[in-house]
C-alpha cells in the first residue's frame, strides 16, 4: 500500500479544497443583493415604506431601510438565501437619510428558518459592531464561515436619538454538498478490495448534526488489535484509535480522546482527522486536540470494512454493539473517497444497511432559551384535565446548580406544587397551609449540560415524579388537587416569588401539559401565554469550559454566565490557576524568611514546567540548591570493557526541562565526580580516546572530569598540575596495581546536570573502579538582582512581544526619585499593554483586548519616588485582572462575561520607555520576569544608549545585607535595614527575638478594627468566592518541656479561629475552623513528642484549600482543607494562654487554658512579628501582655534544658546500687534542674534591666538617629540633590 500514499494524499488535498469553498479564492461575492423581495422577512416593519425587502445595502427603496414598530419587543431581519451557502461575511447600513441605525446587533443562522444557532466568533464573543452613522458601511468579517441557508440579524443597539434602520449584505460562495440521513438504524459499510487495509496516514472528514446526543458515527478494526471508532457520546465526540495492540477490543483500558460539546443542537459540526504514523491531530470545529495514538504500530491496519453510521455485528446486518448515530452527515471524505457520493451512485464498494435516505431530514423540536435568573418566566394556560387532574411534561438542559423550573397553584388553596434545582438534584415540593411541606428528589447532577426528560403527573391521591425514564418518585396527598391557575416554568410572577429560589436559567422544550404538545410560536406571537425574558426558536447554550481556559491540568467548572477553576493539587493558584504557590528558587525562599530545608521550587513561575523539589542549604552564605539522583552512594565495577561497559543511569527528582530551568537561572552550578581506581584508565594511553565517559543533560558524550573546560581531556590533577605522575593527564590513567583517585567538580552549566555514567576499563586482572557522582548543586538567582538604570528620558529596551495572549503576568522591582515615567508597555493594532508610574504614589495597569481600556491603578499614602525598591505586579488573565504594589491591597477588576479574550499584540515589548519616546522611565528597573520567564535587562542594557547595566547603590546587589524579610532602605551615605516587617531584630535583622512565658503569660495582638478592614477588602470582595486567594504564613520557634500547650492561636470577629497547639502526648496539631455551620479541620503533621526541651521550628503557609507545614528542617507536608474561605475580620492573634475561649474544641480549649511555659521565638504571621511588637510597643493599644514575660535566647535556653535533660538520663541508666542511693541521685537532678533554671532566669532578668538603663542612658544622644530607626523609616526624599554627582547614572539614587 505504500506506494499509493502519495495518490491518496494528493486527492485528499484536492477534495479538501473542493469541499471547503472559504479556503480558496473569490468566496466573498454578494449573495443578498439579487435575492427577490420574498427572501426578506421580518418581526414587524413600521409601515410599508419600511418592509424588509428595502433592507439591500446601498438601495434607496421606499423608506431607504428596514424599521421595525416601536412596540416590537424582538425585532430581527430575517435574509432567505434560497440554498445552503458558505456565508464569510456580513455588512450593514442604517437606513438612508436618516437618522436611524443599529450600533450592535447578534447575528443568527438556520438550516431550516426555525431552528437558529447564535453565530460567536472566535473568542465566544457574539455581539456584531454596527454603524454610527446611516449611510456608512461596516463589514464584518465571520472569524470562521458558517453553511447555512437562513440569517437573521437581531439588533441590541441603535442610535438614542432616532430609531432601528438597517441595510444588510451578506458575502459568501455556494459550495458543493453530499448529503446522507441516518435514521438511527442505519448504517454505510466501505469494504476494500482485499481483506484489510493499512495505511500509515490517514485524513477523514465530515459534518454532522443531530438531536441525539449518543450514536457512532465511524468504526474500524483489525484482526492484529488495531481499532478506529468515532463515537458521539454525552453531547461530546469520543475518538479512539489504536494500532497493533493485541489487547481485548473492548477492555476497560480503552481510552477515548473528547473533543467539542453540546453537538446534539441539531445544527452542523465539522471533523476533521489527521493521522501521520502515531500522531493525530483531532479538529472539531475550531478545537483541535493534538495526540500520539496508543500501540506500538506506526500504521492502522482494518480488515474488511469501514462502518459509518454504527458497528454492525459480523453476520447480522442491521444489529448493533453500540448505539448507531441519528442525523445528517455531510461531505464524508475517507482518504479522500467520498463515501456518500459513491453510495448514492450504488457503487459495489458500498454497502447500505436499513434506511439510508440522500437528503437531511428536518427535526422540527423547537427549543426557547431562559436568559435571567432574576426575571425569566414562561406562562401557559391549563389545558381541560381529566377528572381534575393534571400532567405535565417538558426536557430541559442547564449548567446551573440551582433554579425553578415549574410552580403551579393548587385548588383547593392555598396551596403550591414547585418543582426546583437545588445543589444539581431535583426536588419536587408542596407547600400546603398548616402543613408541614412535603418534598421528593430524583436524579443527581441534572445541570451536567445534556437534555433531561421530566415528568410530573398526579391522580390517586399523589404526585408522581419521572426523570429521564427512570422509575418514579411520588407523595402522597391529603386530599384531590387541581391546577388552578396558569402553570410557571423557569420562574414564577413577581408578587409570587419569594427570591429563595433563583429562576432557571437554561432551555426547555417539548412542553407538554396534559398530553398537549405547546406550540411555542403562538406565545411568541402573543395569542397563547405570556413570558418574560425569553429567547425563542434557539437553545442558546455556551460552554464555558471548551476550551478549557483554566491553566495547568485545573478542573473547569462552570454555570450559564462564568466559569471557575478548581486549583486543587495543581501547585498553582488565582482565577485560573495561573499563579505558582511556591517560590522559583532557594534564593527567594531565603529572602522570604526561610530556613534550610526542603522545598517545591517552580523555576518557570506561572509557565508550564510545574514544581521540583529540592533541598535549600541556607547555612552558608550563599544559598545552595539541591537536587539528588537514584545513586549517590560510591558503585564497585568489575569486569567492564568497552565493548561491554558499565552504565548507570542517573534519575533525579526534576524532569530535563525543569532541571534545565534551575541550571540556567542559576549564576553557578557543580557537581562532583569521585572516580577511585586500581589498574582502571579513563582514557587509552595509546591515542587517548576515553575508555570511560559520562553523558551530560542533552545526551552528548563528555570526556573531562573537572573543571569548566569541556573542550580540555583532562582531569583536575592536570589543571592543577599535581597528578602523581605527570606524564598523564590523570592520576588512573597511570594504571598503577595501587589505589589512586581522580576527583573533579564539574561546573561548565551547559552540560549539567550528568545524565549517565560509563566505565569501560575494569575488565584486567586486579582491575577495579569505585565511582560516585554528587548531588546537582547551584547558588544564586540571576534574575533577581539582574537590573537596569534609565538615565535618559528617550531611552528604553526592547524585547520581542509578550506572548500574553489569554495570560499573563509581569513582576519587576523599582526605584526613582521623577514623579512619573512609564516601567514596560507592548501594542498591536487596537490592543495594549502598559504599566507605569503615572504619579508620584500611583502605580497603572491598563490594558485593551477588544472591550475597550481598562485601567487598575493602586495609591500609596506614601510617595512611590523616594529611591527605595518597590514590587509591582500585574496579571492579566480571561477572568480578571489584578494590580499588587509592595503590601498595599490587592486590586481586582473582573473581566466582562462575553467580551473578547485574546489580547493581541505586534509590536515589540518596550521596557523603561514607549514607541513615542515619551514619558519614558528614569531610575531603575530589576528582577523582570514575565510569564515566569526573567528577562535579562543587564545584557540588552550594554548594547542600549541611555541605559546601564547594574543599578547603583548599597540596595542593588545580590548580597543579602538585611535579612529575615527585612528591607534594605537607601541613605545617602550607606543604608540601614528596615525590619519592621520581619520577626527579627538587630542591625540586619538576624537577631532573635525571643521570650520565656510561664503558665499565666499570653501576648495578644489585635489588627485593625472591623470598619478597616472592610475598606481593606473591598476593593476584592467581588472575587472572594472564586479566587481561591486566601492566605496564611505562619513561622515561629519555641522550646517547651509542658504539654498540652497553647502556641498560637487566631480569632476572628466571625467567630472563625485558626490554633495551633501541643496535645497531651506532645504532638503538634493545627486547627482550622473556617466554615462556623462546620466541624473544625484538625491536622497532625507530628506525632512524635515535641515537648523536649529543644528548639523547634515550624512553619505554616496556606493558599485556598491546600496547607503546607514544615518542622524543623523535614520536608513540607502538604494537606487539604474542607474549604477554602477567606479569614473574615481577624480580630486578634494570642501567644499562650487563651482567655477567651469562645467556641473552641475541647482539645482546644483544654490547651488554650494551660497556656504555654517555655520559649517563644521570631514568631511571624503573614506581615505581622507579634512578639517584636510586643517588646518594641509595650505602650501601644494594639498589644496586649498579660502575665510575666521576660526576654529571652530560646536556643540557648534549649541547649542548657538538652545538657540537664541529657545529665538525667545518664543518671537513670546507671543501675542504682541500693534504693536509698536512687533517692540521693533523683534529690541532688532535681536540685541541680531549679539552680540551673533560677540561674538562666536571673541572668535574663539581669540582662534585660541592664540592656534598659543603658537605652535609658543612650536616649538623648541617639534622637537624631532614632528618628532614622530601621522600625520607623519610611520616610520620602522628595528633592534630588543639587549638586552634580561624579556618576551622572547615580542622580536619582
Amino acid at each position: 500500500m505504500l506506494p499509493l500514499l502519495p495518490v491518496i494524499i494528493l486527492h485528499t488535498v484536492g477534495v479538501l479544497r473542493g469541499t471547503s469553498a472559504a479556503s480558496h479564492h473569490n468566496c466573498n461575492g454578494p449573495l443578498a443583493s439579487a435575492l427577490p423581495d420574498s427572501s426578506f422577512h421580518a418581526s414587524s416593519q413600521s409601515s410599508a415604506g419600511y418592509a424588509a425587502f428595502n433592507a439591500r445595502l446601498n438601495r434607496r427603496d421606499g423608506a431607504g431601510g428596514w424599521s421595525p414598530l416601536v412596540t416590537d419587543q424582538d425585532p430581527w431581519l430575517q435574509v432567505d438565501l434560497r440554498e445552503q451557502m458558505e456565508v464569510t461575511a456580513v455588512a450593514t447600513q442604517g437606513r438612508h437619510d436618516s437618522w436611524d441605525w443599529v450600533s450592535s446587533y447578534l447575528l443568527l443562522h438556520s438550516d431550516t428558518g426555525r431552528i437558529w444557532k447564535q453565530y460567536r466568533q472566535e473568542d465566544g464573543v457574539e455581539r456584531f459592531v454596527g454603524n454610527v452613522n446611516s449611510e456608512a458601511v461596516v463589514h464584518n468579517k465571520l472569524s470562521h464561515p458558517v453553511r447555512t441557508r437562513f440569517l437573521r440579524f437581531v439588533p441590541l443597539d441603535w442610535n438614542p436619538s432616532g430609531w432601528m434602520g438597517l441595510r444588510v449584505e451578506v458575502f459568501g460562495c455556494s459550495y458543493k454538498s453530499y448529503v446522507a440521513d441516518f435514521d438511527g438504524r442505519s448504517s454505510l459499510l466501505y469494504r476494500f478490495n482485499q481483506k484489510s487495509m493499512s495505511t500509515v496516514k490517514d485524513v477523514i472528514s465530515l459534518r454532522f448534526k443531530s438531536h441525539q446526543a449518543e450514536g457512532v458515527l465511524l468504526h474500524g478494526e483489525g484482526q492484529r488489535g488495531d481499532y478506529i471508532t468515532l463515537e458521539l457520546h454525552r453531547g461530546r465526540l469520543d475518538l479512539y484509535l489504536n494500532l497493533d495492540d493485541s489487547r481485548p477490543r473492548f477492555s476497560s483500558r480503552r481510552v477515548a480522546v473528547t473533543v467539542g460539546s453540546l453537538l446534539d443542537d441539531q445544527h452542523w459540526h465539522s471533523v476533521h482527522i489527521e493521522r501521520f504514523n502515531k500522531q493525530v491531530n483531532l479538529t472539531v470545529d475550531s478545537h483541535t486536540q493534538h495526540f500520539q495514538t496508543k500501540g506500538e504500530g506506526h500504521s492502522l491496519e482494518v480488515d474488511y470494512e469501514l462502518s459509518f453510521g454504527g458497528i454492525p455485528l459480523p453476520g447480522k446486518p442491521g444489529t448493533f454493539l453500540r448505539r448507531n448515530f441519528h442525523g445528517c452527515m455531510e461531505n464524508l471524505y475517507y482518504n479522500g473517497i467520498n463515501i456518500i457520493d459513491l453510495a448514492k451512485r450504488r457503487k459495489p464498494q458500498i454497502h447500505s444497511v436499513g434506511n439510508v435516505t440522500f437528503s437531511c431530514s428536518q427535526h422540527q423540536v423547537v427549543a426557547c432559551t431562559f436568559l435571567s435568573s432574576s426575571s425569566s418566566f414562561l406562562s401557559l394556560p391549563s389545558a381541560a384535565p381529566t377528572a381534575g387532574e393534571f400532567s405535565v411534561g417538558f426536557q430541559f438542559r442547564t449548567w446551573n446548580p440551582d433554579g425553578l423550573l415549574l410552580s403551579v397553584q393548587l385548588s383547593p388553596s392555598p396551596q403550591k406544587l414547585e418543582l426546583l434545582i437545588s445543589n444539581s438534584w431535583l426536588h419536587l415540593t408542596l407547600h400546603s397551609a398548616g402543613r408541614q411541606r412535603t418534598e421528593v428528589s430524583a436524579g443527581r447532577r441534572v445541570n451536567d449540560g445534556l437534555w433531561h426528560s421530566v415528568g410530573l403527573s398526579t391522580g390517586d391521591l399523589q404526585v408522581a415524579l419521572t426523570l429521564d425514564g427512570e422509575p418514579s418518585s411520588s407523595m402522597e396527598l391529603w386530599e384531590r388537587v387541581e391546577s388552578r391557575s396558569s402553570f410557571y416554568f423557569g420562574g414564577c410572577r413577581p408578587r409570587d416569588c419569594l427570591g429563595q429560589t433563583p429562576a432557571f436559567q437554561g432551555c426547555m422544550q417539548l412542553i407538554f401539559i396534559n398530553n398537549q404538545l405547546v406550540n411555542l410560536s403562538l406565545v411568541q406571537q402573543g395569542i397563547l401565554g405570556n413570558y418574560n425574558q425569553l429567547q425563542f426558536d434557539t437553545c442558546n447554550m455556551k460552554d464555558r469550559c471548551l476550551p478549557n481556559l483554566c491553566e495547568h491540568g485545573a478542573r473547569c467548572s462552570q454555570t450559564w454566565s462564568s466559569f471557575s477553576c478548581d486549583c486543587s493539587g495543581t501547585g498553582y493558584s488565582g482565577a485560573t490557576c495561573h499563579n505558582s504557590i511556591y517560590e522559583s528558587s532557594c534564593e527567594a525562599y531565603k529572602l522570604s524568611g526561610s530556613s534550610s530545608g526542603f522545598y517545591f521550587i517552580d523555576p518557570d513561575g506561572s509557565g508550564p514546567l510545574g514544581p521540583a523539589q529540592v533541598y535549600c542549604n541556607m547555612t552558608e552564605k550563599k544559598v545552595w540548591t539541591v537536587l539528588s539522583h537514584n545513586s549517590t552512594a560510591p558503585v564497585k565495577v568489575q569486569g567492564s570493557s568497552p565493548q561491554k561497559p558499565h552504565i548507570m543511569k542517573l534519575s533525579y527528582n526534576a524532569s530535563s526541562e525543569q532541571l534545565r530551568a534551575i541550571v540556567s537561572g542559576s549564576e553557578q552550578c557543580q557537581q562532583e565526580v569521585v572516580y577511585s581506581c586500581r589498574k582502571s584508565r579513563l582514557f587509552n594511553t595509546k591515542d587517548g580516546s576515553p575508555l570511560s565517559w559520562w553523558l551530560d543533560r542533552d545526551g552528548e558524550r563528555r570526556s573531562y572530569w573537572g573543571g569548566f573546560l569541556p573542550g580540555v581531556q583532562q582531569c583536575s590533577c592536570s589543571l592543577e598540575e599535581n597528578c602523581l605522575d605527570m606524564n598523564y593527564f590523570c592520576n588512573c590513567d597511570a594504571d598503577t596495581d595501587s589505589w589512586a583517585n581522580d576527583t573533579g567538580v564539574l561546573s561548565y552549566k551547559d552540560h549539567l546536570p550528568v545524565s549517565q555514567v560509563v566505565i569501560g576499563d575494569a575488565n584486567r586482572t586486579g582491575s577495579q573502579a569505585v565511582y560516585r557522582v554528587g548531588a546537582l548543586r547551584c547558588y544564586g538567582d540571576r534574575s533577581i538582582w539582574n537590573a537596569a538604570s534609565f538615565y535618559q528620558e528617550s531611552s528604553y529596551l526592547y524585547f520581542p512581544t509578550l506572548q500574553a495572549e489569554l495570560a499573563s503576568d509581569i513582576s519587576f522591582y523599582f526605584k526613582t526619585s521623577t514623579p512619573s515615567g512609564v516601567f514596560l508597555e507592548n501594542q498591536g493594532l487596537k490592543d495594549f499593554i502598559r504599566v507605569e508610574l503615572s504619579s508620584p504614589s500611583t502605580v497603572a495597569f491598563s490594558f485593551d483586548v477588544g472591550n475597550g481600556p481598562a485601567v487598575l491603578a493602586v495609591k500609596s499614602h506614601l510617595p512611590l519616588n523616594d529611591r527605595q525598591w518597590h514590587y509591582v505586579r500585574a496579571e492579566r488573565n480571561v477572568k480578571e485582572a489584578s494590580l499588587q504594589v509592595d503590601q498595599l491591597p490587592l486590586r481586582l477588576l473582573q473581566a466582562p462575561a462575553d467580551g473578547h479574550l485574546r489580547l493581541r499584540l505586534s509590536s515589540q515589548l518596550f521596557v523603561g520607555g514607549t514607541a513615542s519616546q515619551q514619558r519614558g522611565f528614569l531610575g531603575c528597573i530589576r528582577s523582570l520576569t514575565v510569564n515566569g520567564v526573567g528577562f535579562d535587562l543587564e545584557e540588552r542594557a550594554k548594547m542600549t544608549p541611555g541605559v546601564s547595566a547594574g543599578c547603583p547603590g548599597y540596595c542593588s546587589g545580590s548580597s543579602s545585607l538585611c535579612h529575615n524579610r527585612g528591607r534594605c532602605v537607601e541613605k545617602s551615605n550607606g543604608y540601614i535595614c528596615d525590619c519592621s516587617q520581619s520577626a527579627y531584630g538587630g542591625t540586619t535583622c538576624n537577631q532573635e527575638v525571643s521570650v520565656s512565658f510561664d503558665r499565666e503569660s499570653s501576648v495578644t495582638y489585635t489588627f485593625q478594627e472591623p470598619f478597616s478592614v472592610m475598606q481593606n477588602r473591598s476593593s476584592q470582595a467581588s472575587s472572594a468566592s472564586t479566587d481561591s486567594r486566601a492566605r496564611e504564613d505562619v513561622a515561629f520557634s519555641f522550646v517547651t518541656a509542658q504539654r498540652p500547650a497553647m502556641l498560637l492561636t487566631v480569632s476572628t470577629f466571625s467567630q472563625q479561629h485558626i490554633a495551633v497547639i501541643l496535645t497531651r502526648n506532645g504532638s503538634l496539631q493545627i486547627w482550622y475552623h473556617l466554615q462556623t455551620d462546620r466541624s473544625p479541620d484538625v491536622f497532625s503533621p507530628a506525632l512524635s513528642n515535641l515537648a523536649d526541651g529543644r528548639l523547634h521550628r515550624i512553619r505554616v503557609h496556606r493558599v485556598g484549600k491546600n496547607l503546607y507545614v514544615q518542622i524543623d528542617q523535614d520536608i513540607h507536608r502538604k494537606y487539604t482543607l474542607s474549604s477554602d474561605a477567606e479569614l473574615i475580620l481577624i480580630r486578634s492573634l494570642t501567644l499562650g494562654k487563651v482567655i477567651r475561649m469562645d467556641s473552641l474544641a475541647e482539645e482546644v480549649g483544654r490547651a488554650a487554658s494551660k497556656g504555654f511555659v517555655g520559649c517563644l521565638s521570631s514568631v511571624q504571621f503573614n506581615h505581622v512579628a507579634p512578639l517584636k511588637a510586643a517588646l518594641t510597643n509595650r505602650g501601644s493599644s494594639l498589644v496586649t501582655i498579660r502575665g510575666p514575660m521576660v526576654q529571652s535566647n530560646c536556643g540557648a535556653l534549649a541547649e542548657s534544658t538538652s545538657h540537664i535533660q541529657q545529665d538525667q538520663a545518664a543518671n537513670e541508666d546507671k543501675e542504682p546500687s541500693s534504693g536509698s542511693t536512687q533517692k540521693d541521685l533523683a534529690v541532688i537532678a532535681g536540685v541541680v534542674t531549679a539552680v540551673v533554671f533560677i540561674a538562666v532566669c536571673a541572668l535574663a532578668v539581669i540582662s534585660r534591666l541592664l540592656y534598659q538603663q543603658r537605652r535609658a542612658q543612650r536616649s538623648s544622644s541617639t534622637k537624631e538617629e532614632q528618628s532614622h530607626s530601621m522600625y520607623t523609616d519610611y520616610r520620602t526624599e522628595l528633592h534630588l540633590h543639587n549638586a552634580v554627582r561624579d556618576n551622572v547614572k547615580e542622580y536619582y539614587i
